[in-house]
């Protein structure tokens, strides 16, 4: 049985004006659009995040007695953290590594079981390294193997193409040695792993920098020691005496994780230079152990052990720590992350300069060697995944809670999907290049083939799209029809609600259809989970096909029924195509979505859960804004309450309402007292409670709503994203407030004479019960202060609007 609430605190002493802080959504919005003005000005902030205030009440809390009525209205405009121009698109290309960093934070609420904790973050690490392998093995694969050893080495691929006339073994120039040539090509690749430390790094500074409140600002904030003496988020004295465990996501160094990225980008870094150094100085050494090599093989062999000494230390950096979030860690590890990407860079330097001795012996023909590596990674990554599945499943027997996702097993189902994306992505550039190299010829498939093509497995893997989708079909159809099936049924309780207006067919259609689609968010976990599953059992039917048969599908089947060769070519080409297509696809959308604001908003919410989270598995990965925004939040909030000891509303919407929580967990326990907290549209529990349910799960949330004096949180039925927050208690702490009614308005009115559109997930400040819970909001934060007499000045009118 759930904990009764405890009463809340009595209202603190109101000593000056009220404050609403606006937080915007999904896609962005402008100043004037939140505060509904055209004349702004900034308060603090820069050109990135920036609080705005209309021009006339710049210094309002000054002037309490205007404010009577209405809250001073601020704006935390948050947009350009991840809405910007449409070079940050390229981000999209990093979308493997958001995805299982997502993965770290989705693990069950566990009690007691730290050591079980910690492994769930190692494997979870080590899966996201093997995709930093994969990503360069790729690039490898694309640079060494196809180009340079390949389509190099091949008369007739290299008169095709006059750019790699210097390298062609038939010019005999000092390039054309095998091992020339991959020293050259290798600069691809070292170039990519260094791309990504520098942006990781540069999106460091500019997105996660942001320091949280340090000793000295929580004593501002807290003049009275109370914050000290009962911990941050402590339940009110006057409750059972004892001082419950912060939540996680009020820890002090939960938003700061400059030393973990660090550490990591070292490894990640490091374990990029040593997958190019493999590649080179493997194709040399093997040559070197062969009969006639001009080249002692002791100088390959001192490299490559040095490599695998290195890579081990890599694996045991990643392995060793992960997240410290009890306090700030401002120390960083200096030695490890000079040292060990430097010792890799070096490593690689060495490689290129062994491969590049002279061996007038040497010529490439085939392939290089790569089939194993690729076979051992996608091995790996399923078998990490499957360790995961069975880590997180523990975790959720010793907590279970039922509004997770999948009984505990979200985490490595997007873990999975993490590793699919990686394979469909590296894949589809290697099939695309190999296709285009080769001309009009099939890689692989024998006839009119110049080119041996990218490793078999890989061809395997793209074989089993067209199956995955057609396995797809079955639950889209079932969702189909049920939803159709629901939006009949609700028919009659709709225009029931309405009544006693006229029933109207078509009204009443369309309003049902709108419900029954937004409910389909709820569906969502169990497509995850099918993907994942039948992306499993695919992968090792492909990693089985690949290594029985050490030939594509479409030339395995020879010999075998018609009707089966034909299936497994038509897979073979459908899946090639599919993934090379999808991959453009990929990327033209992503550039869309930051040039086109309607498709921004469309996926805006997935790409922002995304980046919400700290970089705790991979380094590579898109910027976390929070931990930028978040601390912005927390410092303005505290700065109000310390200085004016006036009430304060933080009102989100959407995505703005995660950044809203979260920043009332990092304030001092004086401030949060001082704080009431409106959200509406909000996917606090519907999206991240239960898909992060050791951070937004029902424990924390109910402490949150204990921690704040008051919560009401809106909703509507049509609202995809948005829902209620459901704090199971006796009594009910009365949070939500839905669904509210909409359309406002079921046919024309006399007050509304025009045709309402139905809101879904924007424009809840047109609800009049928005404005209704804000001022009992700003009633049980404090009485207002007392009117003043005829001739004072004049109230405010709009507190604006904070829709994203």
């Amino acid at each position: 049985m759930a904990p009764a609430v405890p009463p809340p605190p009595p209202p603190p002493q109101n000593t000056g004006a009220a404050l609403e802080l606006l937080v915007h959504g999904v896609g962005g919005a402008t100043p004037q659009e939140m505060l509904g003005d055209p004349r702004t000005v900034r308060v603090t902030g820069d050109a990135t995040a920036a609080v705005y205030r209309r021009t006339e009440d710049a210094h309002g809390e000054k002037y309490p007695e205007r404010y009577r009525d209405e809250p001073v209205a601020e704006a935390y405009c948050w947009s350009g953290l991840t809405s910007g121009n449409g070079s940050r698109a390229l981000w999209l290309l990093l979308l493997p590594f958001m995805v299982v960093n997502l993965a770290h934070w989705m693990r069950p609420t566990a009690t007691g079981r730290t050591r079980a904790v910690r492994l769930y973050g190692v494997v979870v690490r080590l899966v996201a390294l093997s995709l930093t392998v994969l990503l360069t093995a790729a690039a490898c694969e694309v640079a060494l193997d196809l180009v340079a050893w390949q389509c190099a080495g091949t008369p007739a691929c290299s008169e095709r193409r006059s750019w790699l006339g210097f390298l062609s073994s038939h010019q005999g120039g000092w390039w054309s040695q095998p091992g020339r040539r991959l020293a050259l090509a290798a600069l691809v690749p070292a170039a990519l792993v260094g791309l990504l430390w520098y942006l990781s790094n540069r999106t460091w500074s500019a997105y996660e920098s942001q320091s949280p409140l340090d000793a000295a600002d929580a004593d501002a904030c807290d003049p009275d020691g109370a914050e000290e003496a009962h911990g941050p988020g402590a339940a009110d004295p006057s409750d059972d005496g004892r001082d419950p465990v912060p939540p996680a996501l009020g820890r002090p160094g939960f938003w700061y994780g400059r030393r973990l990225v660090a550490r990591l980008r070292a490894a990640h870094t490091a374990a990029g230079f040593l997958t190019v150094a493999a590649a080179v100085s493997g194709a040399a050494a093997r040559h070197d152990r062969t009969a006639g090599s001009s080249v002692p093989q002791v100088f390959g062999a001192v490299i490559e052990g040095a490599i695998v000494v290195c890579a081990a230390v890599a694996v045991w950096v990643v392995c060793r720590r992960g997240r410290s979030e009890r306090a700030r860690d401002m120390r960083l590890d200096g030695a490890l992350i000079t040292y060990l990407p430097g010792s890799a860079l070096v490593l690689l330097g060495l490689a290129v300069l062994h491969a590049g001795w002279s061996r007038p012996e040497w010529q490439s023909s085939g392939s290089l060697p790569g089939e194993t590596a690729f076979r051992f990674l996608a091995l790996g990554q399923g078998l990490l995944v499957v360790v995961l599945a069975l880590v997180a499943r523990s975790l959720y027997r010793r907590t279970p809670e039922p509004r997770t996702t999948l009984y505990g097993l979200g985490g490595p189902s997007v873990a999975m999907l993490a590793c699919a994306l990686g394979g469909v992505m590296t894949g589809g550039v290697a099939q695309r290049v190999a296709d285009w190299l080769d001309g009009p010829g099939t890689p692989g498939m024998g006839e009119g083939s110049i080119i041996e093509g990218p490793p078999v497995l890989l061809s395997w893997q793209a074989s089993v799209i067209p199956v995955l989708l057609l396995l797809l079909l079955a639950p889209v159809l079932y969702l189909t029809v049920r939803t159709a099936r629901r939006a009949r049924r609700m028919g009659p309780d709709i225009e029931a609600e309405y009544a006693p207006e006229p029933p109207d067919r078509a009204r009443t259609r369309r309003i049902a259809r709108i419900r029954a689609t937004a409910a389909l968010t709820d569906s969502a976990p169990w497509i995850v989970g099918v993907v994942s599953a039948a992306t499993l059992l695919l992968g090792a039917a492909a990693v089985v096909g690949s290594w029985t048969s050490g030939e594509v599908p479409g030339r395995a089947t020879d010999g075998a029924a018609a009707p089966v060769e034909s299936l497994a070519e038509a897979a073979q080409s459908t899946g090639s195509w599919l993934i090379g297509f999808g991959f453009i696809l990929f990327v033209a959308s992503g550039r869309r979505a930051y040039r086109d604001a309607s498709a921004r908003r469309t996926i805006g919410i997935l790409w922002d859960v995304g980046t919400f989270w700290p970089r705790a598995a991979h380094p590579f990965a898109p910027p976390c804004y929070a931990e930028r925004a978040v601390p912005d939040l927390a410092s303005r909030m505290c700065a109000w309450t310390a200085t004016t000891q006036g009430r304060l509303i933080i009102s989100g919407h959407s995505q703005g309402s995660v950044l809203a929580a979260a920043a009332v967990w990092q304030l001092p326990d004086t401030a949060r007292r001082r704080v009431g907290l409106l959200t509406y549209g909000s996917p606090i529990e519907r999206l991240y409670g239960r898909w992060f349910p050791a951070y937004f799960g029902a424990a924390p949330l109910l402490g949150l709503n204990r921690s704040v004096h008051c919560w009401r949180n809106l909703w509507r039925a049509t609202d995809p994203i948005g829902g209620p927050v459901r704090l199971a208690t006796d009594p009910d702490p009365g949070v939500d407030r839905g669904p509210l009614k909409d359309p406002l308005a079921y046919g024309r009115t006399t007050a509304l004479p025009l045709p309402e559109p139905i809101l879904g997930h924007s424009d809840y400040q047109a609800d009049p019960v928005f404005a209704k819970e804000r001022t009992a909001l700003l009633e049980e934060l404090g009485p207002r202060l007392p009117r003043q007499a005829a001739g004072g000045v004049s109230t405010q009118k709009s507190s604006g609007r904070s829709s994203g």
